[in-house]
């Protein structure tokens, strides 16, 4: 019984599953190869040359309107700039008064100005004015951003804002509060200290001239770098500042020896904004200028610029004038980072 049926039965049954199950299972290898092949390498369809050159030029279309700005706005003025720059205001025609026009001079314009003590004697009073409110700004930010990044600080919101309303005050009409301020007739300051009998301050005359100017860069330049400092601190890990305090480290200590290294590049940042805002002081003197004898039409760089351009309509000079500005600033920015890559960025080049 068992013979007739199990033998012969499982015999034939199995060879056949035995058959049957490779050709199942081997044959829908090739189509299964070939199906996840086309998956993963489409064909080519009609069109997709056009398509492959529409992703190549699409980046190029996105940049299209930035890129048409910094011609029309930075690169076209500064061609030209430097065009004018090698050019000179000559007489050229006979006559009694003569006619002026633009002739190559190549670099008499900026020999010129290197040569003239006037140019160099604006330099001398920005470096003055520089070295007084630069570090003033910092420090104050410094400050204001330590003590807003402080544990127990209160009303963090409403101090920001308070120390960063100054910077939204346009310059102009902040040199002209600033002004009256320091005008002896309407001075609180010297109504005070006369007063007090002590006399009144002279904010505008001799030496006093460049505090008061600085005190107004001050003023609108804390908020701004601040900004700056506390995002930076902001970013420090807490788990630092909770370690150092589990050891012992004062509020103090914790500032000066952890918190102030690891935002030196921030500090890096707001040194190289104000670098470049002091080489490019104008407004301040500018709008004092006809309340005090002590600043005349060149008394910074700028100022001696626009004499030459819109006094003098000595373009060519004003251009050059700008093109050696341009390039002192350049040449400072990276010389600052240059001092400070090495303790702040570990010496990365």
């Amino acid at each position: 019984m068992s013979e007739t049926t199990s033998g012969p039965a499982s015999g034939p049954a199995t060879d056949l599953a035995a058959g049957a199950a490779p050709a199942a299972v081997s044959a829908p290898a090739p189509d299964s190869g070939s199906g996840n092949g086309a998956r993963g390498a489409p064909p080519p369809r009609a069109g997709g040359g056009r398509r492959g050159l529409g992703g190549f030029l699409a980046p190029y279309v996105f940049l299209t309107p930035a890129l048409a700005l910094f011609v029309a706005f930075l690169a076209i003025p500064v061609g030209y700039a430097l065009y004018l720059s090698v050019q000179g205001l000559r007489i050229v025609d006979e006559g009694v008064f003569g006619t002026r026009s633009e002739v190559f001079v190549g670099f008499a314009n900026y020999a010129d100005i290197l040569t003239d003590s006037t140019f160099w004697a604006g330099f001398g009073r920005m470096a003055l004015y520089g070295v007084i409110g630069v570090p003033l700004t910092l420090g104050a930010a410094l400050l204001f951003a330590l003590l807003l990044d402080y544990g127990g600080a209160r009303a963090r919101r409403f101090s920001r804002a308070a120390i960063f309303l100054p910077y939204a005050v346009p310059g102009v009409i902040a040199s002209l509060l600033w002004g009256f301020m320091y005008l002896p007739s309407t001075s609180p300051f010297s109504h005070v200290t006369e007063e007090l009998g002590l006399g009144g301050i002279p904010f505008l005359d001799g030496g006093w001239i460049f505090p008061s100017l600085a005190n107004i860069a001050v003023w609108g330049g804390i908020g701004f770098n601040m900004i700056i400092i506390y995002t930076a601190l902001r970013g420090i890990p807490p788990e630092l500042a909770d370690a150092a305090r589990i050891d012992g480290c004062s509020e103090w200590r914790l500032a000066l020896r952890i918190k102030v290294p690891l935002v030196a590049p921030a500090l890096v940042l707001t040194g190289l904004f104000s670098l470049i805002g002091t080489l490019q002081v104008y407004g301040e003197p500018t709008m004092l200028r006809p309340m005090t004898v002590e600043i005349d039409q060149t008394w910074v760089p700028l100022m001696y610029i626009y004499r030459d351009g819109f006094i003098r309509d000595d373009l060519p000079m004003a251009a050059a004038g700008s093109v050696v500005l341009a390039i002192g600033t350049l040449v400072l920015s990276l010389a600052l980072l240059r001092v400070t890559q090495r303790r702040t960025f570990g010496g990365a080049q």
